[in-house]
């Protein structure tokens, strides 16, 4: 019985393309313009970028918390003063999905960069990382009745 071992990179490779990209906002952009570019593209979170590094991320829970909650303005607000930026959590390319998961699980947090080196290369998000735990124990699931069938089936040979 084999696994597949899937790995952050081959869960990037297998995102749609509209979200395969890594989207991004820089420090001293407006919360609003970030929001925008999560509103565009469908999704819950950007990666700051400053000189081409990671330095921290923000998301949808970042925005309530920080600036709805806060009676700030989106519009005026700076995306440093409410970005995740205190040791950010991140994974590298040949990175096991089980380690993903696992790093997502201890830290709280629902999205994930995948950096290689200091350039982040792309974003999973906790549903990519769950559909992958799913696929892999689909596939062991699918090798397992194969094995048990191929076991109980009488060739009729001796």
């Amino acid at each position: 019985m084999t696994t597949l071992n899937k790995t952050a990179l081959d869960l990037l490779k297998a995102k749609r393309a509209e979200v395969s990209e890594v989207v991004s906002a820089a420090p001293d952009d407006t919360v609003l313009s970030a929001l925008r570019s999560m509103r565009d593209k469908n999704i819950g979170a950007v990666v700051v970028l400053e000189h081409g590094e990671l330095a921290g991320i923000l998301t949808e829970r970042d925005y309530a918390r920080d600036v709805e909650l806060e009676g700030k303005a989106a519009g005026t607000c700076l995306v440093r003063e409410i970005m995740t930026d205190r040791k950010i959590v991140f994974a590298k390319p040949g990175d096991p999905i089980e380690r993903c998961h696992a790093l997502m699980k201890a830290h709280r947090i629902r999205h994930l960069p995948i950096c290689e080196g200091r350039k982040v290369i792309g974003v999973l998000s906790i549903r990519d990382i769950l559909e992958g735990v799913i696929a892999e124990e689909e596939h062991v699931i699918r090798e397992l009745e194969t094995d048990r069938l191929m076991m109980t089936t009488d060739t009729g040979s001796y």
